[in-house]
């Protein structure tokens, strides 16, 4: 199966989990079809905008940074994030991310499910 860009859904989510600014959410693939995976998705994040810190149960979820640059706090600890790196969030833990730099932040969100 091949699902081209122009049929994945976006949407626009203002103070994403109490963060700053507005943060574009593309659905590569609806939840629906997948198994065990509750999200895949692409977010763009501009600067200065972020998603709230938040907690995860019962689920993991991993961030691949794309482009850009920003600030994840990892379970408490504030840790600069650039393309190329790969956050990691499990059961019980918390995080937030924010574009500290002067570009879009680009980065897939997938969220596994136990």
């Amino acid at each position: 199966m091949v699902i081209k860009r122009e049929d994945m859904k976006s949407e626009v989510r203002h103070a994403m989990r109490g963060g700053d600014g507005s943060v574009k959410i593309t659905h590569l693939e609806s939840k629906d079809n997948m198994k065990n995976c509750r999200l895949l998705c692409e977010l763009t994040i501009p600067p200065g905008a972020g998603v709230g810190e938040h907690e995860h149960i019962d689920e993991t979820e991993y961030y691949i940074i794309t482009a850009g640059e920003g600030t994840v706090v990892d379970n408490g600890t504030e840790v600069p994030v650039k393309a190329g790196e790969l956050v990691v969030t499990g059961h019980k833990e918390t995080h937030s991310i924010s574009n500290t730099g002067t570009v879009d932040l680009t980065m897939i969100a997938v969220i596994i499910t136990y």
